[in-house]
């Protein structure tokens, strides 16, 4: 199993036995009557504190012991005599497993910005702040898959590489093994995709949602967790062209048990990282607290295990886009004139700080919203009596507005052929698709999370590429 980790000897070593630590130096700081090294391996948030007796090692040693420089301490744990940690190692030995020259390592004991550690992904783990990001994302999807599971559903592996466009919206990484300086061309003069791997255009899934509906449709209730990739020239702090996706299909789930599904499920991952990441959130949450210190008390965010709490403890307020609609024409903000995006009327797409309002202004809690105009919505989701709105819903939470969104997908042939038509979808490239509707259709439901924007709201980052660990966004495919 290896040796012990510091997260294992803080936790259950006893005192006045001998250990082994392995880590990187966080720091090192020399006194008169002891040399104390700082060491993290990054199984947890605290370092464990080496100390050893000056003239105990050689002058040339301790020179290669600095910021970044990776150990092997052995000695005795045992009580320690200054503050911040209840046992230290008195070192009996030490081995430099290698070194990092501090004229060069970017990392020092100082504050540096998210952007500069972005130019450095490759070392940026080692810091405090994304050593936690990166324990709360494994726990979040570690969560993910025991919720599913223990809830009956199958996992199921969807393509990455696809020739269906699940969204609609065309912004897709091409797939081609064709030579881009020789391409082969049909007598008309346009690409032959003929002659490409696989006969035709393929690209980078966007969601694994058509798939996935495949599976529902004999397993009744699957999930999928894997990388989406988005060819979306967005510079914004909340958009990756490369991301992970959770999404869950369920035959027999109407859109209020979709809708029970989603609550119940984000109340309990988040649940998961509050009782197992305490040391992680609360550094965050004081990482957050400080950056905000400056700002006016009105622009600075909710605590964030308050925000978490915020989530886990209501329950969500359920209501229509209609509903939704009117409450904002009647709001003060679209009376003030204090939206950036005014409200003008049925039909609109909500923006995020539409969504804020109702969740942080109006019903002070997380919101679903249901029953969207058709116009503004997928293709997939199934029409309501009256035509004009869809079975869809977005769950609103604080800070980012959607955080999921989901439908009743429509399971009716004739009614999904032509939505298919209507929006110019060439039925022959959804053949498969549309043939569900025809062998033993089914009512069913589903919706999508993007893994990022859950990690996001958790960690309180205010940029969706510092909660992933090599951030793939317009001309960045570094690392």
């Amino acid at each position: 199993m290896g040796p012990l980790q510091i997260k294992e000897i803080l936790q259950t070593a006893p005192e006045n036995q001998s250990v082994v630590v392995k880590g990187w130096v966080r720091t090192k700081r020399e006194s008169k009557n002891a040399i104390f090294i700082a060491l993290n391996d990054g199984s947890t948030i605290h370092n464990i504190q080496a100390v050893a007796e000056p003239g105990q090692f050689s002058a040339e040693l301790l020179l290669t012991i600095t910021t970044g420089s990776c150990l092997k301490v052995t000695g005795l744990l045992v009580p320690s005599l200054g503050s911040g940690q209840t046992v230290e190692v008195k070192i009996t030995d030490i081995e430099v497993y290698g070194t990092a020259d501090p004229e060069e390592y970017p990392l020092q004991p100082k504050k540096h910005s998210l952007e500069f550690l972005r130019e450095i992904a490759h070392l940026r783990p080692r810091t405090n702040t994304f050593s936690a990001i990166l324990r709360i994302r494994h726990a979040l999807a570690f969560a993910v898959h025991q919720y599913f599971n223990d809830n009956g559903f199958f996992y199921l592996h969807t393509p990455v590489i696809t020739a269906s466009d699940a969204e609609g919206a065309g912004e897709m990484f091409r797939v081609t093994t064709l030579d881009l300086n020789n391409l082969p061309r049909t007598e008309e003069g346009a690409i032959n995709f003929k002659e490409d791997f696989f006969g035709r255009e393929a690209n980078l899934t966007v969601s694994g949602q058509l798939e996935g509906e495949l599976g529902a449709m004999a397993l009744s209730k699957i999930y999928t967790f894997g990388p989406t990739f988005r060819a979306e020239n967005s510079n914004t702090t909340r958009h990756l062209a490369e991301f992970w996706m959770i999404e869950p299909e369920m035959a027999f789930f109407e859109l209020k048990d979709n809708m029970d599904l989603a609550e119940d499920f984000v109340k309990k991952v988040i649940t998961y990282a509050l009782t197992n990441c305490k040391d992680d959130l609360n550094f965050l949450q004081n990482r957050l607290t400080e950056e905000e210190k400056n700002k006016p008390q009105n622009e600075r965010s909710l605590p964030l295990l308050e925000k978490l709490a915020f989530v886990v403890d209501n329950p969500f307020e359920r209501l229509t886009y209609t509903e939704a609609i009117e409450i904002l024409l009647k709001s003060k903000p679209q009376k003030e004139g204090k939206f950036q995006f005014p409200v003008t009327g049925w039909g609109i797409d909500l923006s995020s700080e539409h969504e804020r309002y109702l969740v942080e202004k109006h019903f002070k809690k997380p919101v679903i919203l249901t029953n969207y105009p058709r116009e503004i919505k997928s293709f997939y989701m199934k029409l309501d009596e009256d035509g004009k709105t869809v079975r869809a819903m977005d769950v609103l939470f604080p800070g980012i507005g959607e955080i999921i969104g989901g439908s009743q997908r429509e399971e009716n042939y004739e009614k999904l052929l032509g939505r298919v038509k209507e929006i110019g979808i060439d039925p022959e490239n959804l053949w498969w698709y549309l043939e569900t509707r025809k062998f033993g259709t089914a009512p069913h439901s589903g919706f999508g999370l993007g893994f990022e924007r859950l990690v996001q709201f958790v960690t309180g980052m205010g940029n969706i590429r510092d909660v992933i660990p090599f951030p793939r966004y317009p001309k960045s495919a570094e690392f």
